[in-house]
């Protein structure tokens, strides 16, 4: 964290402000705070997470459309701006989840507990109120502040089980009455936005999570596989909904606002060959609607091979950035979720371009003057993109050292893999039934990207996560 520029240790200063904090009663409501605590919110999160930032809540109008609540922390009440913990926040931009240690761009006291949306206990949050119609297009929308109370705090791997029946109704469902309709009703509404937006050219990328498995000392010793399931879904799909209303809601406002922007692809020709070893096509100008087809055509023919596929895209599509929108001065869109208004709020613990929006929605809201000049704001859009990219680079780097830990006790075992690159670079290799890929040492004549092969590990460097291996025959 440090080398990457990162300062994970908060300042005695900011520690001792949040002691303080934690004697003082929490904020009071407005006049135009709204008491929600009554309805049926719930959390879907990481089975670990305590950062809880996003609740859910939907209800049936009369004409059969769908109201969709989606409450956010309040976090702006406890980190004002200009204060020592906004400027830490603001220096950091971003929690960092190494897989064995997370590093909160807010201290815990705060994150996990007074500004978290913690389970069956009140709390300050800025609503954003959907009305989504039947065929998943969202009509009008609203932002405004409410006490809220989480009803059901529930993890992904349980509750998705459940809602694909393949496990049983988690206790926290169970135990609130009505709590079971209401979750079942998320998940019918989540499939109708996300079947619109897929299309409207959504691109759906697979990939390979893993999750160390640590023993009692703290030591990794093994990995598994995280598979993506329908509860993953039904947050997604309310995450983006949300993300799109208030990016809209502070264009309709006048408001400034920073956009998260994944522009038009620069290497759409490298796309299309891509898709031509394939025998499909592409448009001579950048279509996700038409690449959205080929990857959703790609996963149903090859399943095994479609996360190298996807890597290659999610490549050549390059990484998403922050940029400053202003009235009359409009911004790329996000090309992967084939929307052209869209913005980060959903995350305000986590992500300090979410705490920044949180206030542009505040001030918005009010009809007060925004909390940012334009200049202030593009400092802050840029440094949040680069501070990203940094996080990206440990977290990526700590998966391999990861890896490369748990296989260290395997010198000499064999494995299924598949080719997943093969250049003068080098050859590699990713394995099938453990989540790992690394270097092809020996062996690697007339081999080629795609093909299936068994390979011997004959090395690792844990320090550099650097992991070896020796094709045998057979």
């Amino acid at each position: 964290m440090v080398e990457a520029g990162f300062r994970p240790d908060f300042s005695p200063q900011i520690l001792q402000t949040v002691q303080a904090m934690k004697q003082q009663p929490s904020p009071g409501t407005t006049p135009e705070t709204r008491d929600l605590r009554a309805l049926l919110w719930s959390s879907i999160d990481n089975d670990t997470s305590r950062d809880l930032d996003q609740i859910e809540y939907i209800e049936r109008a009369a004409d059969g459309s769908t109201r969709l609540l989606i409450g956010i922390a309040d976090v702006d009440w406890a980190v004002a701006k200009g204060s020592p913990t906004d400027a830490q926040a603001g220096f950091e931009t971003t929690s960092v989840y190494t897989g064995v240690s997370t590093f909160p761009m807010l201290p815990a006291e705060l994150s996990t507990d007074m500004t978290s949306l913690v389970d069956q206990l009140d709390r300050n949050a800025l609503v954003i109120e959907l009305n989504v119609f039947t065929s998943g297009e969202v009509g009008q929308h609203d932002v405004y502040p409410a006490l809220v109370k989480n009803r059901a705090k529930l993890a992904y791997s349980s509750t998705g089980a459940w809602l694909e029946g393949r496990g049983p109704i988690p206790s926290a469902i169970a135990a609130v009455p009505g709590m079971e309709a209401q979750l079942r009703s998320q998940l019918e509404l989540s499939t109708r936005l996300r079947t619109l937006r897929k299309k409207h050219g959504a691109l759906t990328f697979g990939s390979i999570e893993p999750v160390p498995v640590m023993d009692d000392v703290g030591q990794v010793k093994d990995l598994q596989v995280s598979a993506h399931n329908v509860a993953q879904d039904i947050i997604e799909s309310f995450m983006v909904a949300a993300n799109v209303a208030m990016a809209r809601y502070l264009t309709d406002k006048g408001s400034l606002s920073i956009r998260r922007v994944v522009r038009t692809p620069r290497r759409w020709d490298r796309i299309q060959a891509i898709a031509a070893q394939f025998g499909v096509e592409l448009p001579a100008e950048p279509d996700s609607r038409a690449l959205c087809e080929f990857l959703d055509q790609r996963r149903a023919a090859d399943a095994l091979h479609f996360p190298d596929l996807s890597l290659s895209i999610v490549k050549l599509l390059g990484p998403g950035e922050y940029a400053v929108e202003s009235p009359g001065n409009e911004s790329q869109g996000h090309f992967g979720l084939a929307v052209h208004d869209y913005t980060h709020s959903t995350a305000p613990n986590r992500r300090f371009a979410d705490l920044v929006t949180q206030r542009l929605l505040k001030s918005a809201a009010a009809k007060r003057p925004g909390p940012y000049a334009e200049p202030e704001l593009r400092q802050i859009a840029e440094h949040c993109t680069e501070r990203e990219d940094a996080a990206r680079k440990v977290e990526r780097l700590m998966r391999k050292i990861i890896a490369a830990s748990s296989l260290s006790r395997r010198i000499g075992e064999v494995f299924d893999g598949v080719i997943t690159g093969a250049s003068l670079k080098g050859t590699y290799v990713r394995l099938l039934h453990f989540p790992a890929e690394g270097r092809v040492v020996r062996g690697t004549q007339g081999i080629d990207v795609g093909d299936r092969v068994k390979v011997r590990l004959v090395s690792v460097e844990v320090s550099k996560g650097f992991i070896d291996f020796e094709r045998i025959n057979g």
